[in-house]
């Protein structure tokens, strides 16, 4: 009896302010409200403390936040984090047991009634039916209904009279369906708490190691069996979801419900108290909702450790620790009773120039996309004739012209030997290649110029023309050149003598021409 009184739910009842616990409990949950922020909560049960000592009732003296503390310490409230990582607080089984045993006595008419009976009278007839192991016994009872249905059935075709229930029967199966529906929302809470406990177990046994991961895993499969078939909280659990699992028969539940309540009867009932009633299914489905999401928190815990349990690492760390233990009792040997040893407790920094910044992404190593094919649309190619014509000067050809010219003295000067040379030795790129052939016949002239002297004109000149550069006299000739395109262009060369003519050109000052 001691240990009875000793149970979280009736310690809350035995308290001093029970009512009032219970009363913050009634109005702040209910079924469309079965979890409350933290901060919230607190502000509730301080304005409900503050309107109870407006009416001049006595109420504790602590804050709301002692109050909820208070009230989870004592097993009542149940604080975790919710998805959105806020705090919230929760009934647990015992305050929701407390609640609905308040509950219970506050009805005025008595649960023993007709609608009990045939409730123990129809489950006690089916469980003794499954419980008996006589084929024959069993088959006589299967017999008995079909006969008890058929006759029914036989009457009603053949138009006998349909007894209608009256209000007060109504009202008894009525209240024996509310006070079973009343109790899922704890017996639900009794097995998600179970889960709750035996995840807080298994992560202390995981940290602890004090046992092999194989049987962790052993006991918890072996819990998870016990939870879901040994415990009433359990076969309702299991009775609850397969019932989940039938849409057929959920449909059909749903409709007896609403049929129920269709009867006469119903007009006596709050709009509460029906759609409290009408909602039954939606309980079911919550409490299995909240069991298996303890239940997955669970089963991720256990995968997660399996994933990262690493049994090498725990071998060499178990083994450096041994290894420790001998040093020291080598160590206690010949130490006195004050020696120390030093022991650095964060190891030296590590001296690293550079840290990588980024990780290696595949997408930065991929080749380039291939070429597309273009033959369709490429240019006629070059001829090898096409691709001379485009390179430098032609210098053999150029310096037998040269030659030949210096030997024959048909040409008196550079520009016109050049003008005198077939076209395709005209290019105005053979000009610096004369320049240079001439350069090294007579290495020795200053009349030579340099070539980044030459001037370009678009105009037609005819002769020879002179020109100024700084305070000395410069003397040009006109180079007609033809491109590989066959347009022509002119430019002004400074005067450059042919080797062996020097004596027959006159070299004064012919004046300038503007070109």
């Amino acid at each position: 009896m001691r240990e009875a009184f000793e149970k979280p739910t009736l310690r809350l009842l035995d308290r001093t302010w029970a009512p009032l616990v219970l009363a913050v409990f009634r109005l702040s949950f209910g079924r469309d409200q079965r979890a409350i922020p933290a901060e919230r909560m607190h502000a509730q049960v301080e304005a409900c403390l503050e309107e109870l000592r407006s009416l001049g009732e006595k109420v504790p003296a602590a804050s709301g936040r002692a109050l909820c503390l208070e009230w989870m310490r004592g097993q009542w409230l149940f604080r975790n984090i919710a998805d959105s990582g806020q705090e919230e607080y929760s009934l647990t089984s015992h305050a929701l047991e407390a609640l609905d045993l308040v509950q219970s006595l506050s009805h005025d008419r008595a649960l023993i009634s007709e609608s009990r009976i045939n409730t123990i009278l129809d489950a006690a007839r089916r469980w003794a039916m499954e419980a008996n192991p006589d084929r024959q016994a069993r088959i006589d009872r299967i017999e008995v209904q079909i006969r008890q249905l058929t006759s029914e059935r036989d009457r009603l075709l053949g138009g006998g009279d349909l007894a209608t229930a009256t209000d007060d029967r109504m009202v008894d199966g009525y209240a024996n369906l509310v006070d079973l529906i009343r109790q899922l929302p704890s017996d639900f809470k009794r097995v998600e708490e179970a889960v709750v406990a035996m995840h807080r177990q298994i992560i202390s046994d995981f940290r602890g190691e004090d046992r092999p991961i194989s049987e962790v895993i052993d006991d918890y499969l072996r819990k998870t069996d016990e939870l879901t078939t040994l415990t009433p909280e359990g076969r309702a659990f299991e009775g609850a979801f397969m019932l989940l699992r039938d849409d057929a028969l959920l449909l059909e539940l749903r409709k007896d419900l609403d049929t129920i309540l269709d009867h006469p009867f119903s007009a006596a009932l709050t709009a509460v108290e029906q759609r409290d009633f009408r909602k039954a299914v939606t309980v079911i489905r919550r409490g299995i909702d909240d069991v298996l999401a303890q239940r997955s928190r669970l089963t991720t815990t256990l995968r997660d450790h399996i994933v990262n349990h690493d049994v090498i690492r725990d071998r060499e760390l178990e083994d450096t620790l041994r290894r420790i233990n001998r040093h020291l009792e080598l160590w206690m040997t010949t130490a006195g009773p004050r020696s120390t040893v030093p022991v650095e407790l964060l190891p030296p920094p590590v001296d690293v120039e550079q840290l990588r910044e980024q990780f290696w992404n595949p997408a930065n190593d991929l080749p380039p996309p291939p070429l597309e094919d273009m033959s369709d649309s490429a240019p006629e190619p070059l001829s090898l004739d096409d691709v001379r014509a485009q390179g430098g000067p032609a210098l053999p050809r150029l310096r037998a012209s040269l030659i030949a010219a210096v030997q024959s003295g048909d040409a008196d000067s550079l520009g016109s030997l050049f003008n005198s040379l077939p076209a395709d030795l005209r290019r105005p790129v053979e000009i610096l290649g004369l320049l240079h052939l001439l350069a090294d016949l007579e290495p020795d002239t200053d009349t030579f110029g340099d070539p980044a002297e030459i001037a370009n004109s678009e105009d037609t000149v005819a002769g020879r023309t002179g020109g100024t550069r700084g305070s000395d006299t410069v003397s040009l000739e006109v180079f007609d050149a033809v491109r590989p395109n066959g347009t022509q262009r002119h430019f002004l060369v400074p005067l450059h003598l042919l080797p062996g003519n020097a004596a027959t050109i006159s070299t004064g000052d012919e004046g300038s021409a503007d070109v």
